[in-house]
């Protein structure tokens, strides 16, 4: 016998779907799996030690019978960040450091602005051999760098100063204006080639229409390079800025360094995080310490906040 097939019943029900709200919460909850390795990594390497000295800038070391007992850690509350707010070392090391961190850093950029400038005008083969040797000094890790500065500094080695000595010349790396002029001279020569590197390419994704166009005018290379390069690099002028104002307030390796040779010149308090490390690892006071670094990083990211909008500002 046949078997016979009844045909497929139609049914007017409609296909279920998934709603959109269901589907954002799957993409959501992949985003979220996709982003967990940063996020437990930031949760280790920022979140935590920030909470860690908060904590600890919440406490004080007190001695016990008259000062001659043991010491207890004690909860003090914002007392040390009273005093720090009071401290007229710290705040001076801050100052010191912004007034230098602003000359130093106009002079870096000038420089990395023209070397841009020049290597934009230059055939490409050699703007990469230009590029790859001005960015040397950057990959060179900065203990290194300061070690070698070290050597070229050091009153008993320096090849400068023996030089200088057979020509009769007196050479003094520091003292005074001096300290500040070699010191912006080691962090200038280590940032020239990253700064030339961002703006050159900012210098790159600009139309080369608008410099045709000008020379049809009668434009001369510095004129477009004035009136037409600059105001459209602005963006990349004020970031750059704005980074290298942070690494400045953040100065420590290379005046640390220095300060081998030079500890008249370079106190141990002459940048902020200077004065935490002393604090910390010599006084042995992390809790103020710790106050100290989180109102230093507060600081630095008010300071970045007003300079990126000031400059902005003025720029647009």
């Amino acid at each position: 016998m046949s078997t016979l097939t009844r045909p497929p019943v139609a049914t007017d029900s409609p296909v279920r779907r998934p709603s959109p709200r269901r589907t954002g919460r799957r993409g959501a909850y992949k985003g979220l799996l996709f982003a967990l390795p940063f996020l437990a990594g930031f949760l280790v390497t920022y979140v935590l030690p920030i909470a860690y000295a908060f904590s600890e800038s919440l406490h004080e070391k007190k001695g016990t019978g008259l000062g001659f007992g043991p010491t207890r850690v004690v909860f003090t509350g914002f007392a040390n960040f009273t005093s720090v707010l009071t401290d007229g070392a710290f705040w001076a090391s801050m100052l010191r450091t912004l007034l230098f961190g602003t000359a130093q850093i106009t002079v870096m950029l000038g420089i990395s602005l023209l070397l841009a400038l020049v290597l934009d005008g230059v055939a490409a083969r050699a703007v990469r051999f230009f590029r790859a040797g001005l960015l040397i000094p950057y990959v060179i890790p900065t203990v290194v760098s300061s070690l070698m500065w070290l050597f070229l500094y050091s009153p008993t080695g320096s090849p400068i100063l023996d030089l200088a000595d057979r020509v009769g010349m007196v050479i003094h790396f520091f003292g005074g204006l001096n300290t500040y002029l070699s010191l912006g001279n080691l962090l200038t020569w280590q940032g020239i080639g990253f700064n030339m590197i961002l703006i050159s390419a900012s210098l790159q994704a600009l139309p080369r229409e608008l410099y045709e166009a000008a020379r049809l005018d009668g434009a001369r290379e510095w004129r477009i390079a004035w009136s037409i390069k600059v105001p459209n690099i602005t963006g990349i002028l004020v970031l750059t800025g704005m980074f290298s104002l942070i690494g400045r307030l953040q100065l420590f390796t290379e005046p640390l360094l220095l300060r081998q040779i030079a500890p008249e010149s370079i106190n141990t308090d002459f940048t902020p995080m200077m004065e935490i490390y002393d604090k910390a690892f010599k006084t042995g006071n992390y809790q103020y310490a710790a106050a100290e670094s989180l109102v230093l990083a507060v600081a630095t990211g008010i300071l970045a906040f007003v300079f990126y909008h000031v400059t902005n500002r003025k720029m647009s």
